[in-house]
């Protein structure tokens, strides 16, 4: 674990100093929690979000303030949740296939057409329904969901249009190296092969791969449109990323500071949302304006969703299958 040296004698203590600060304490009685991300400064997540979650709780003096590390100064996104859990690192940003390594059932948040689109997504999280995944995953990890946030619509790049499934026949596509991604593989249709992200440039500049698929700012904020000479929007990947607590963080907080952090994190969520809705927006305006990449918007979004759920219906079982399903019926219920 690359914890920063000067945070291996302060984070463990930070429980017993948050129990004896109390609310409105001042900042001379503060205790800083570690707000831990993957991202740099300039993506949607760090400046629309994590800053914003530290400004809100730093400007309502409750007797802690948070403090943000982003472009994994506290560690390697695999790394991080595992200090949540032990409590070394407060508070982090993990995708819900990442986290699914932790608690398997979460990951299927991330299989290929679950929801609709974000406002499902919202909705289902808020809703009853989700209490009992939340709750699981506590008890498997002793971290605390705080809520969840869009990362975007993944789409596929490649050096080819693809618009329905049958045009992923034949090509190797770079999928992370989790379950639910490989399974989404499956359900596409597509031939998965795995890459580190740090080398997706160089596999598609070299046919290593001859595509990928991700959300559109991180397509943008890699250079792929470099590489690669379409994109098509096949949206088959509703992102989630979930804001972590670590159990021994939480109940050292007053219910006052408990109310705090639940609030910060919880309305930021739509301006977070705002802002990758329209960064995505700006880029697609630029790579039309550019000409840097084909944008293929005639895929046939429809033979993609039909093929995903009747794959997951076929193949998901127990737990992951029932939940699949309730994200169906949770659509259902809000058209």
């Amino acid at each position: 674990m690359r914890t920063p040296t000067r945070w291996t004698a302060l984070i463990p203590a930070a429980a017993l100093a948050l129990t004896a600060c109390g609310t409105g304490g001042g900042s001379d009685d503060a205790t800083t929690l570690t707000f831990s991300n993957s991202y740099p400064e300039d993506h949607p997540h760090t400046r629309c979000g994590i800053n914003m979650v530290a400004e809100r709780v730093n400007e309502a003096d409750a007797g802690f303030t948070v403090e943000t590390f982003p472009n994994s100064q506290l560690g390697d996104n695999t790394e991080t949740f595992a200090s949540v859990m032990s409590g070394d690192i407060d508070m982090d940003v993990q995708g819900s296939a990442a986290l699914g390594a932790s608690y398997e059932p979460i990951g299927v948040l991330d299989a290929a057409y679950a929801f609709q689109d974000v406002d499902q997504l919202f909705s289902y999280f808020d809703s009853e329904r989700s209490q009992e995944l939340r709750d699981g995953f506590e008890e498997a990890t002793g971290a605390r969901i705080l809520d969840v946030w869009y990362f975007g619509d993944r789409h596929f790049t490649a050096n080819q249009p693809i618009r329905r499934p049958e045009d992923l026949e034949g090509l190797r596509m770079r999928f992370p190296d989790s379950p639910i991604y490989l399974a989404n593989a499956a359900a596409l249709g597509a031939e998965p092969t795995t890459v580190a992200f740090e080398e997706v440039y160089l596999a598609l500049q070299q046919g290593t791969v001859d595509g990928q698929e991700n959300p559109v700012p991180t397509i943008e904020g890699d250079n792929f449109v470099e590489v690669q000479s379409h994109i098509s929007l096949t949206g088959h990947q509703v992102g989630s990323q979930m804001i972590v607590v670590s159990g021994q963080t939480w109940n050292a907080l007053t219910e006052e500071q408990q109310q705090v952090l639940q609030e910060a994190v919880s309305e930021v969520r739509a301006e977070n949302r705002a802002c990758v809705e329209e960064a995505e927006r700006r880029i697609l305006e630029e790579w039309r304006a550019e000409d840097a990449i084909e944008i293929v918007d005639d895929v046939d979004v429809e033979a993609f969703r039909s093929q995903a759920r009747d794959h997951f219906a076929r193949n998901l079982e127990g737990e992951r299958l029932a939940l699949y399903e309730s994200f169906q019926e949770s659509g259902q219920e809000t058209e």
